[in-house]
């Protein structure tokens, strides 16, 4: 095998607030409890079915901290893009090992996209302050001039 790959991208829904803790090296770090859903009908029945995961994730990217933060609440749909992670860790009570997967963003191979738009939002001060920028609000000004002959 030439290499490998560790990468997981979700859209899915905040089933809670973040929570925002502060490591003992003073940093932050955020953690999330991600819903993806799928739904089928099932043939035997004709009954909708849904079907629900929850995902763990984890920040340590102290930007994506930041923006989490002040912007995801809880109902957020966001798309996330991190790594894979499996941590063993000591039960207080039993003394048993323990395994927890979470999804990791940190460093510069991770991504956090909130994907809710400003109207249907709760808070009025979500995703970007400049709308102009962004390439559709350009596009509906004229598009006469897109008939331009093109060589390919």
């Amino acid at each position: 095998m030439a290499g490998s790959l560790n990468k997981v991208q979700l859209i899915g829904r905040l089933g809670a607030d973040p929570e925002i803790k502060q490591m003992v090296n003073g940093k932050s770090v955020a953690r999330l409890s991600i819903a993806t859903s799928q739904s089928w009908k099932d043939k035997s029945s004709g009954e909708k079915k849904e079907k629900t995961e929850w995902h763990r994730v984890v920040i340590f990217n102290e930007g994506l901290v930041n923006v989490v933060q002040q912007y995801v609440k809880k109902g957020a749909n966001v798309y996330v893009e991190g790594q894979l992670s499996t941590r063993k860790w000591k039960d207080e009570t039993t003394g048993q090992d323990k395994y927890s997967t979470e999804i990791v963003l940190q460093g510069y191979n991770s991504s956090l996209t909130m994907l809710d738009s400003r109207s249907s939002s709760n808070n009025s001060n979500l995703v970007s302050e400049n709308k102009s920028s962004l390439p559709n609000e350009n596009m509906s000004q004229d598009n006469s001039d897109l008939d331009d002959e093109i060589p390919f």
